[in-house]
């Protein structure tokens, strides 16, 4: 049976981090993430009365090919900025998305916003070399960790004054991930395994998500329209990628998404599901 498309990418990047990690000593970047300033408050920065945008810097995409292989990461970390962004998205995977660490530390560089590492993060590795590079933030995704490892990467962030955009695509991830505690859930309304998009599953989802969460809509949100319709579905926050990078003016096109003010969530068919508890004894993928 052939792999899933998710699956591919998440044994890409365990073969990535074994060559990283060979050259890099796990102690090293840990006491390089320790010493290095405290990031922005992404939580905080999201908070508000609108539509948070997260508006994400990535050269190319598995369902889309090259997006902007040209991609002048300052130039247009600077551009979402002066648009209103409130949080920047860096995609840091090379093979599927052509990014780099390099890329968010640029953005560090260039802006004073919450950043977000984008990758398929499976190891304390990954985030102390985030936290390393200027991130506040890192994306885990429910379906690419075991429990027990999502369990204490989430912990881990916490330790490192970051937070984790926990990001899930089912009813049984958003159990996970409501188990976890995490404060902020991100629904995928594309299925990695399949690469269709849909924002139905947004709407499926996030009425089990409780107010006291941060939602962030994720994936084919491509004009205002599209930011208005999760709004009324609940969205605090919308993470946008390619209708904005693959803009003539990202700027422009980010522009034109802020703004849109917050409907609110009723609690709905969460109350009927019990999140389901993280058992720590559960196993991992074993990579430091």
């Amino acid at each position: 049976m052939a792999m899933s498309i998710l699956t591919e990418m998440v044994r890409s990047t365990e073969r990535r981090l074994s060559r990283v990690i060979t050259a890099h000593s796990v102690a090293d970047t840990r006491n390089r993430a320790l010493d290095t300033p405290p990031p922005p408050d992404m939580i905080a920065a999201l908070e508000g009365g609108d539509v948070a945008v997260i508006a994400e810097i990535k050269r190319r995409s598995p369902s889309q090919g090259a997006i902007n292989p040209d991609l002048d990461v300052g130039r247009t970390a600077t551009a979402y900025r002066h648009a209103g962004a409130r949080a920047i998205s860096v995609l840091t995977e090379p093979e599927y998305f052509g990014g780099d660490i390099d890329d968010l530390r640029e953005a560090a560089r260039a802006v004073d916003l919450p950043l977000l590492r984008k990758d398929f993060i499976i190891s304390p590795y990954q985030v102390y070399e985030a936290r390393a590079a200027g991130a506040a933030a890192v994306l885990l995704v429910v379906g690419a960790v075991y429990p027990a490892m999502l369990k204490s990467m989430l912990e881990l962030t916490h330790q490192l004054r970051m937070c984790a955009l926990v990001e899930v695509h089912s009813h049984a991830e958003l159990d996970l991930a409501l188990g976890t505690g995490a404060r902020l859930i991100g629904i995928n309304n594309r299925n990695l395994n399949t690469m269709e998009v849909s924002l139905e599953t947004f709407g499926d989802l996030a009425p089990r998500v409780p107010s006291d969460r941060l939602l962030v809509s994720e994936s084919g949100i491509r004009s205002r329209d599209d930011v208005e319709y999760v709004a009324t579905m609940g969205a605090d926050a919308v993470l946008v990628g390619t209708s904005v990078v693959g803009s003539a003016e990202p700027g422009g096109a980010v522009a034109e998404l802020v703004g849109v003010s917050r409907r609110g969530r009723t609690r709905g068919r969460e109350e009927e599901v019990t999140p389901q508890r993280i058992d720590a004894t559960s196993g991992g993928w074993g990579l430091p």
